[in-house]
């Protein structure tokens, strides 16, 4: 690659080639170091292109070919930082796993019924699609449902209370944003419900075309992953073999087209050699290598937290959350030590959301 190599020698859009002549961009190294986000933000181009853009730069030599046939770790670290992350409306969450929930990832969440992991994947479907310009994603998000715990009139309140809050950030550029609304966000959300194992598979089989129709998919999400191979499979050679099967296509599909998969599981009871009982993610030992990230979500005292139990580059940690009205928010404490979410109620007015 030619540091000095101009930018419109590569096959990029005409209409981008101008927009990133006008915002200064001429060669290569004047994008070197840049972030996606950072690029759709000072030229205006969408995030997605901004990353089309970017491989597409950084990863073809003078000639147009493909110089990164071997990777080296430092390019393997770049793209890692270079990568942006869905939020999750907690920041104690966010810091917890890094800035968000990672891109080219599978991202495990594991919990008893009522910790929040139906909640926490609906509010992940509004998050996706935070504007570039306050630096989000701006994309789509598919949502696989198996438990038919997927309610759009909650969803409304969320997509609601995050639409309020990303314009009151916005201040007097909120104007800028007539295509975050209610109708539009909600029109993102490509939904499919699963009522058995052979229609989950064949769903999942078919995610890599739903993703070529609908590129601006940035996360995908099932919810649950466990549930119709725990209820209705009590083969277990069958269910190992159907589960190690679907596992490879949904690392492949993260990686492949750079996007979030988000998996909920179910927590089973499990008998130790001395007699006692633990409660431990479902679907046994082997599937726990599928998820890069794995997250078990549990009360302790009525509050409700995230425990980071796996993860590639982050420490084991734990980090407190509220299901609120408005969606998933930080937990904060007054002066007296009592808790309180960001908008200053009391949280525990707000547990019947689960």
């Amino acid at each position: 690659m030619q540091t000095e190599r101009e930018l419109s020698s590569f096959p990029i859009d005409p209409a981008y080639k101008t927009k990133l002549a006008q915002a200064g961009f001429l060669i290569v190294e004047d994008l070197q170091g840049m972030k996606p986000s950072e690029l759709s933000k000072e030229t205006g181009i969408e995030m997605e292109d901004s990353l089309n853009i970017l491989e597409l730069v950084m990863g073809t030599d003078d000639k147009g070919e493909n110089w990164m046939g071997a990777t080296s770790a430092l390019d393997l670290l770049k793209q890692e930082h270079a990568l942006p992350h869905i939020v999750t409306f907690s920041e104690q969450l966010d810091n917890m796993l890094g800035g968000g929930i990672a891109l080219c990832k599978v991202t495990e969440l594991c919990g008893t019924p009522g910790t929040g992991k139906t909640q926490i994947c609906m509010q992940l479907c509004v998050d996706v699609q935070i504007p570039a310009c306050l630096g989000g994603l701006e994309a789509e998000v598919v949502y696989i449902d198996t438990e038919g715990g997927f309610m759009v009139e909650r969803l409304v309140d969320i997509v609601q209370a995050s639409v309020d809050c990303c314009k009151q950030m916005a201040g007097q550029d909120s104007e800028e944003l007539p295509e975050f609304s209610l109708e539009n966000l909600l029109s993102r959300i490509y939904y499919y419900r699963c009522h058995d194992y052979s229609e989950l598979q064949a769903t999942i089989h078919l995610l890599p075309d739903i993703v070529e129709k609908h590129p601006k998919v940035r996360l995908v999400i099932i919810d649950s992953i466990a549930f119709h191979f725990r209820h209705n499979i009590e083969n277990v050679s069958q269910r190992t073999q159907l589960l190690t099967s679907t596992a490879p296509n949904l690392i492949k599909l993260a990686t492949k087209y750079k996007l979030a998969v988000v998996l909920t599981n179910q927590m089973t009871t499990v008998t130790r050699g001395d007699g006692t009982s633990q409660l431990v993610p479902a679907l046994g030992e082997s599937w726990g290598h599928v998820s890069t990230i794995r997250v078990i979500l549990y009360w302790e005292q009525q509050k409700r937290y995230a425990w980071l139990y796996k993860s590639p580059s982050h420490q084991e940690a734990r980090a407190p959350y509220q299901v609120t009205m408005g969606g998933i928010r930080d937990v904060v404490k007054e002066e007296g030590g009592k808790d309180l979410n960001k908008s200053g109620e009391n949280p525990m007015k707000r547990q019947r959301i689960s």
